[in-house]
């Protein structure tokens, strides 16, 4: 068909403030590993447990996290996931909301104030 031939790796680069910090909340949070660090460059790339899909962690002075895409995880009980995040401190956007009769929402932030989501499919 011509065009772009992915590989399918896809890696979603995310500003923070402290690599160290912020590392450490993605493993103990969302259970993501560290694949390639570059200490240099202030680089963290971490595994998630969806194939071919990686969070990249750059630090820098001021992260700008207003705008941009949210990262949705796609969860089979969010209620479990929201309940293991609430535990960690992880501060959440309202309480989880329900569109129609397909899919639950919350909306939660890292501690730099980085945007996701969990998705709960109903259907």
């Amino acid at each position: 068909m011509g065009g772009i031939e992915y590989d399918g790796r896809a890696v979603c680069a995310l500003d923070v403030s402290d690599l160290e910090r912020a590392v450490q909340w993605y493993e103990q949070a969302l259970g993501f590993e560290v694949v390639h660090r570059l200490e240099s460059w202030g680089w963290a790339e971490l595994s998630t447990p969806l194939p071919g899909i990686s969070i990249g962690l750059g630090q820098v002075e001021e992260p700008k996290t207003d705008g941009g895409v949210v990262v949705t995880f796609g969860v089979r009980d969010i209620d479990t996931s929201r309940a293991h995040l609430e535990s960690l401190g992880t501060r959440f956007d309202g309480e989880t909301r329900q569109i129609a009769e397909e899919v639950r929402l919350a909306t939660f932030y890292d501690p730099d104030g980085n945007t996701f989501m969990l998705a709960e499919r109903l259907l």
